[in-house]
């Protein structure tokens, strides 16, 4: 029963948002005035074919991670996320583990930023969800999966980027992020997911461990920085990053001066970005 109730509950909530509402295209015809299923699963990231399964409920157990991340995508006050974690058996996260849960007030700030660029991610800076003009910017996150969406991992394990680096600045961020997320760790001690990511560093990138084990100590701070787009070229921004006080959330914002060639660039890219994601 609960596995049916599941479901359903996620199926009437699908239907209650709508794709201008989650940022996605809202062309062509559509059988519900909800979020199609290829639709929600993109924003939860997890494939169509769990969305189905778990709907009709043929899939059973969903990890506290998967449903986090419906209730992310499904825009879920606290107390609907509540009764969703309750559906699947489970209990909310509770205050000893990382906060994913992107609140109303934060929803709303990235519902008015539409041509900004905007990551969000949790304390231990893995993404939560990106806007498409930041998907335009730095390359759609949308297939990433597991340890791939942690900001640590990306840099430590040299994963491509856009973001054009000195080998000094590259080493301060790297110092940043270690340090900030041995400060996460002492304050969610008890996050098992927490844990895992640190275990996995720590056998997977030496310089990790380095750091980790030197007590390095730094801070991510703003900066500007240098994107090369494939298709607008080089783009200069300042990139910000807001923690939301009580929730632990890092909101990374990239923005231009008014006026300048780097608005125009980032302005076109986001257009080119958005094309892309209707065709």
């Amino acid at each position: 029963m609960a596995t049916t109730e599941f479901g359903r509950a996620v199926h009437r909530w699908r239907d209650r948002v709508s794709p201008e509402a989650a940022g996605m295209p809202a062309g062509g015809q559509r059988r519900t005035p909800g979020l199609r299923r290829e639709e929600l699963a993109l924003l939860a990231g997890i494939s169509v074919d769990y969305v189905t399964r778990l709907e009709q409920g043929r899939a059973s157990n969903p990890s506290p991670q998967v449903v986090e991340a419906l209730a992310r995508a499904l825009r879920l006050s606290g107390g609907e996320r509540a009764h969703l974690f309750g559906l699947a058996g489970l209990a909310p996260p509770g205050p000893d583990t990382v906060p994913a849960y992107i609140t109303p007030s934060v929803q709303r700030l990235l519902d008015r930023l539409t041509g900004t660029p905007v990551a969000v991610y949790d304390a231990s800076w893995t993404l939560l969800i990106a806007n498409p003009p930041y998907a335009a910017l730095m390359g759609d996150p949308s297939g990433w999966r597991g340890n791939e969406r942690n900001g640590v991992w990306r840099n430590l394990l040299c994963y491509e980027s856009r973001v054009r680096q000195t080998p000094e600045a590259r080493r301060a961020l790297e110092t940043a992020l270690v340090a900030d997320l041995r400060a996460t760790a002492g304050r969610y001690p008890a996050d098992q997911a927490l844990r895992r990511l640190i275990a996995d560093l720590h056998a997977h990138s030496d310089r990790f461990a380095e750091l980790w084990d030197s007590g390095a100590v730094g801070r991510h701070e703003a900066a500007r920085k240098t994107v090369d787009h494939p298709q607008a070229g080089a783009v200069t921004l300042d990139c910000d990053v807001i923690t939301v006080a009580g929730s632990d959330l890092h909101i990374m914002i990239y923005t231009a001066e008014p006026g300048t060639e780097d608005a125009e660039r980032l302005a076109l890219l986001t257009v080119l970005g958005t094309q892309s994601l209707v065709g």
